[in-house]
């Protein structure tokens, strides 16, 4: 092997492949279920086997944060270049719940390595990915000679994504002096398949909400005053059906105004990638894709806003008949949102359409949960071009870009920071994320670590 930085990079990973997978093994045994109380002290300690972890990898300062929740860790490495750009790793140490009994061939919390996969819960999201930044990092300075990162290397790892960041942006607010950086890397994602690598440039936003209608007081006898009194669950129905035009577009006027719109590159690299649309439904479980038209169907899933009714109900829901005029009725509703668009102005947006739309002598109550906001890095914007070179030098293909159509909480990060947000993931859709068998490529992960010994060297050149 020849002696060049991306051969040592690579060398190195490999010569330290079973030490890192031991390290995994040993944090996937810890069941840091954020979402149920009896593993509060799991979380706990593993929060406390990251900040160690971190600490033996060579990072001068390690912390545990708390929160009123479940605590997170910072990580920091100064670089001994004081002109250095300043990069921040988002990652989170929470896990989902898993049992045996959901399906899993072995424990979930005892992981075990077959065929070249690591299978437990949390391999892929998100311990094996966070972990193999510590590998990444030992690399970079291996190949280098370095003794500090070339960029000033921060690490915020949460302990609550799994249960929804609820303390999470109040976390970043409080924070912000310590977590302030150039840009910011979210290791919470993956890469098309494992022939396609990719980099996912943005995610979109959330906002939900719930629309309840009331009218009489109590059900009501159909025969008696149906016809001649509102029915809350007609006017629901009513309200929902005008959600969509004819051609699936949001109805809501307005909604579009501030929607970034797809460019023609972006449209023709999202139609390079190996997409099967029958495969696709399959896992849908679906017979038929609808949608916005105009449009195809990655580009609806990652790149236009939506409105989706996640539930809806009212009125007698039994066995048999019962013929009343409820007395109430219920929709809830999400809108996803691009790039562009504020979620406070879209849900003013949904109030007014929604309330013009409700009759006399229907009372109603509007709420909505707190939102996400969208996030995107232009195509080519510095950062996420090193970021590009280094998966190049660590796969030797070339990297194509998809987007996320669900929603995270890199946004907060990169609306209280205001520093651009870089997705580097190497998990692929067979890893199962949530689900029984829930696995990691160990192949993947030391190509994830390579990129990250890759990307500083990147990053402190292109941010300067």
């Amino acid at each position: 092997m020849s002696d060049t930085p991306d051969s040592a990079v690579r060398l190195y990973t490999e010569q330290h492949r079973e030490a890192f997978l031991d390290s995994l093994a040993e944090w996937l045994r810890i069941p840091s279920v954020s979402a149920q109380p009896e593993h509060e002290k799991d979380v706990r300690r593993s929060a406390e086997w990251l900040s160690a972890e971190l600490s033996e990898t060579g990072f001068p300062v390690t912390e545990i944060w708390e929160t009123p929740g479940a605590p997170a860790v910072f990580a920091e490495w100064p670089s001994a270049d004081p002109d250095a750009p300043v990069v921040l790793v988002y990652g989170h140490h929470d896990v989902q719940p898993a049992a045996r009994e959901d399906g899993w061939h072995s424990d979930p919390f005892e992981p075990v390595v077959r065929e070249g996969r690591m299978y437990g819960r949390g391999a892929a999201d998100d311990k094996g990915q966070v972990l193999f930044h510590t590998l990444g990092v030992r690399a970079h300075l291996a190949a280098t000679g370095r003794t500090t990162p070339a960029v000033h290397l921060k690490l915020l790892i949460e302990g609550e994504e799994e249960s929804g960041s609820p303390h999470f942006r109040a976390l970043v607010e409080q924070r912000a002096g310590r977590l302030r950086a150039d840009a910011v890397i979210v290791s919470d994602t993956g890469m098309w398949d494992e022939d396609t690598p990719t980099v996912c440039t943005g995610m979109r936003g959330l906002a939900e909400c719930e629309i309840e209608l009331r009218g009489p007081a109590h059900d009501i006898h159909s025969g008696s005053f149906g016809g001649a009194v509102p029915n809350p669950a007609t006017v629901l129905a009513r309200l929902v059906a005008a959600l969509h035009d004819d051609d699936g577009g949001v109805a809501v006027p307005g909604f579009y105004d501030d929607v970034a719109e797809l460019t023609d590159a972006e449209r023709a690299l999202f139609a390079r990638l190996p997409f099967d649309e029958a495969a696709w439904l399959r896992t849908a479980a679906s017979g038929a894709t609808a949608g916005e038209k105009g449009y195809s169907t990655l580009e609806r899933v990652w790149a236009r806003p939506t409105a989706e009714v996640n539930g809806i109900g009212g009125g007698y829901q039994g066995a048999g008949s019962k013929t009343v005029v409820p007395s109430s009725a219920l929709a809830k509703i999400s809108f996803r949102l691009v790039a562009g668009q504020d979620p406070d102005r879209v849900q003013d947006l949904v109030r007014a359409w929604a309330e013009a739309r409700i009759p006399a002598g229907i009372r109603h109550r509007i709420t909505f949960s707190p939102a996400t906001r969208p996030c995107l890095t232009p195509l080519d914007h510095p950062a996420l071009q090193a970021v590009t070179r280094a998966m190049g030098r660590a796969f030797g293909k070339e990297i194509l870009f998809t987007r996320e159509g669900g929603s995270g909480p890199a946004a907060d990060l990169q609306d209280v920071l205001g520093a651009p947000v870089l997705f580097l993931g190497v998990s692929v859709p067979s890893d199962g994320w949530h689900g029984p068998d829930e696995k990691a490529e160990t192949g993947l992960l030391l190509k994830g670590a390579e990129t990250a010994a890759h990307l500083w060297g990147e990053l402190a050149t292109a941010l300067r």
